[in-house]
């Protein structure tokens, strides 16, 4: 009768099963974890453990490729090039002792590559860390470190780039939805009423509509994707709320009536460079030219979100992103071609200011970096 399988064997299994799929089928970590370790059988330490191996080395896979292509003489194919990122983000990044770390992973991985693995690992765990630079260091693309060290200055940008390597703390509302602070203080700074009709025109998967209907009158969410759409609906379903409406549409054409909402959220689609430490992989998913479609979008949308206000309504615009283009240069935009609307008090600390809205920093608070501003139109 053969020994059972080690607990840290299997966790090392199941991270390097997720890692390959992620990499090899474009899957997201965020969509895709959840659902393999509800199939697996592991207690909720070990849960947390492939939490942390999946997570982490998704996103310190450049400074982990680093680390080992040092001592790699030849082609890796994907399946090695996975199991030498787990094995050198438990020694480096987590600190791992290196006779765990090398002998459980080489212990876990493929029969074939075990000898490899085994010598690359152990040259990485006697090899001093000496990163060519910060980009190679904390992991992201040169472009995200350029444009954020252009837009915040080096010492933010790379205090808000280190703050998104750490895990995220899990803030759950009075209601049981998780939802991370950031989005939370969004919600409030709608200042919705009740009996107030308002308007989330970029909705899903719906955590700031449904935050909305508990203070609102009624809550339309509109998302462009039925699949989206139905994400806010199901969302509602499971809150009880009775109040919010799940609409797929264009919210640049959106089929609403104008002048009809008391507030309206724009919550605009964006490049999530605030957002990345809970979404470890989305650094690898966009480029430096996904950037400039978005802006061309949030105007759009921001521009429509302006006709659908009734005289006296609030419009505010957010985004989880710190890129200036994203954020002072929509605000830009809005003076030059919306300059009947008054710019209201942006918020104060732990927000920044940013034009006439607000930056909040990753490292301001501890939660996602985010962007807001607040336009009324006159009566």
């Amino acid at each position: 009768m053969s020994a059972p399988p080690k607990p840290g064997v299997e966790t090392r299994k199941l991270a390097a099963e997720a890692l390959m799929r992620i990499d090899r089928d474009g899957a997201y970590a965020n969509l895709l974890l959840p659902g393999m370790l509800a199939d697996a059988s592991l207690d909720e330490r070990d849960r947390g453990f492939v939490t942390e191996l999946v997570y982490g080395t998704c996103r310190m896979q450049r400074a982990c490729d680093w680390l080992v292509d040092r001592f790699v003489l030849r082609e890796v194919d994907p399946v090695a090039r996975v199991w030498l990122r787990l094995g050198a983000y438990q020694l480096v990044m987590l600190g791992t002792p290196p006779h765990a770390a090398v002998a459980t992973t080489v212990e876990a991985a493929p029969r074939k590559l075990r000898g490899f693995l085994n010598a690359v690992l152990r040259r990485v765990a006697e090899a001093p860390a000496d990163f060519p630079d910060d980009a190679t260091r904390l992991s992201y693309p040169d472009w995200i470190v350029s444009r954020l060290t252009t837009d915040l200055g080096a010492n933010e940008a790379r205090r808000a780039l280190e703050t998104m390597n750490e895990a995220g703390a899990v803030t759950r509302r009075a209601d049981g939805y998780i939802q991370d602070l950031a989005s939370q203080w969004v919600v409030e700074l709608v200042e919705a009423q009740r009996g107030d009709l308002v308007l989330d025109l970029s909705a899903a998967p719906g955590g700031k509509a449904t935050g909305l209907a508990h203070v609102a009158g009624h809550v339309v969410a509109v998302d462009l994707h039925p699949a989206r759409a139905g994400l806010v609906a199901a969302n509602v379903r499971t809150l009880a709320l009775e109040n919010v409406s799940a609409v797929a549409a264009d919210g640049r054409r959106a089929p609403l009536r104008p002048d009809s909402f008391d507030r309206v959220l724009l919550d605009a689609p964006c490049s999530g460079l605030g957002a990345l430490r809970r979404r470890p992989d989305a650094r690898w998913r966009i480029d430096a030219a996904d950037v400039g479609a978005l802006t061309v979008l949030q105007r759009e949308l921001l521009d429509a979100a302006v006709g659908l206000l009734r005289p006296g309504g609030t419009l505010v615009y957010s985004v989880c992103t710190l890129t200036r283009a994203e954020t002072l240069e929509i605000d830009e935009h809005a003076a030059r071609s919306h300059p009947g609307l008054e710019a209201l008090e942006p918020p104060g600390a732990p927000w920044g200011p940013c034009g006439r809205g607000a930056l909040l920093s990753p490292q301001a608070a501890g939660t996602d970096g985010m962007y807001v501003l607040r336009l009324r139109r006159p009566r």
